[in-house]
């Protein structure tokens, strides 16, 4: 079995609905690390000195690699990435080898099967 890594940076207030659509979409976990910050194309505004930002998280789901890209369209969808900058941002990457899934395996497996 083969697996993608999705990882998002998502608003804070979207965590919880960004997670439910990818585990919706076959995702069957998610690791949050919260309170990331970054910037993108535009500075983060100020004011008086202080940077106003919003609080992201960010999300690590390893995937299936049939399944991946239904998740990361998902994320996309929910979170509304494409609506207005800085929403945020998702993508994957290939996973060379993963070790501590195999209890997973046999629910990706019946997954996959379906969806082929």
């Amino acid at each position: 079995m083969h697996f993608k890594m999705i990882i998002a940076f998502v608003e804070n207030s979207e965590t919880e609905e960004v997670m439910n659509a990818a585990r919706d979409a076959g995702a069957t976990g998610t690791t949050v690390i919260s309170n990331a910050r970054g910037e993108g194309v535009e500075r983060s505004k100020t004011f008086l000195g202080l940077t106003l930002e919003t609080q992201r998280d960010v999300l690590l789901m390893l995937v299936e690699e049939h399944l991946s890209r239904r998740i990361l369209e998902e994320i996309n969808r929910v979170g509304r990435f494409d609506d207005k900058p800085g929403s945020g941002i998702a993508f994957q990457i290939d996973v060379e080898d993963a070790v501590g899934v195999s209890h997973q395996i046999s629910t990706l497996s019946n997954r996959v099967e379906e969806e082929l």
